[in-house]
């Protein structure tokens, strides 16, 4: 008889940086900073397609968070993971579990003239892979993933604040 052994593990990642942030609009500009940060110290420098791909999902998410996920007192959080062969994971958790999102493909079309709702149609059109969890008993995670670029780690760069 033969066995088939299947693997679950996940890839074991190679960065990780979580964060709790006021649901604010400081806040979210804050996640993408954050964000842009942690990628240019880990390789993917500021303007890198990496990481402007990346600023845009986590401002894209992190406001999504302020303005639909907010509950008085209560912050959300910002995780970012490099898992290999090079893929980034953002996830924005807030406070509003009981909103629930559409499914990746479920998005609809949103009207010209409409001043909102292309957020996650963004967030659709540039991530490889999101979705939402609901798994937490509190929170609501909405995650996405890119593909990375190439890392400059050892590269010679010059440091100094992120671009506004």
């Amino acid at each position: 008889m033969n066995h088939q052994t299947v693997s679950t593990e996940l890839p074991v990642p190679t960065h990780c940086f979580t964060v709790r942030l006021s649901a604010t609009r400081r806040g979210a500009r804050l996640a993408r900073r954050l964000a842009t940060q942690q990628l240019d110290a880990w390789g993917w420098p500021y303007d890198s397609d990496s990481s402007r791909t990346a600023a845009l999902l986590v401002a894209e998410l992190a406001a999504n968070a302020r303005a639909h996920g907010r509950v008085p007192g209560r912050d959300f959080r910002l995780g970012l993971t490099v898992v290999p062969p090079g893929v980034l994971r953002v996830e924005v958790s807030d406070a509003r579990r009981d909103r629930v999102l559409p499914a990746p493909g479920d998005l609809g079309s949103v009207p010209l003239d409409s001043e909102g709702g292309r957020g996650l149609l963004l967030v659709d059109a540039l991530a490889v892979d999101w979705g939402t969890d609901y798994s937490d008993p509190v929170l609501k995670t909405v995650w996405c993933s890119i593909a990375l670029g190439p890392s400059v780690t050892g590269a010679r760069r010059v440091t100094g604040p992120p671009p506004t």
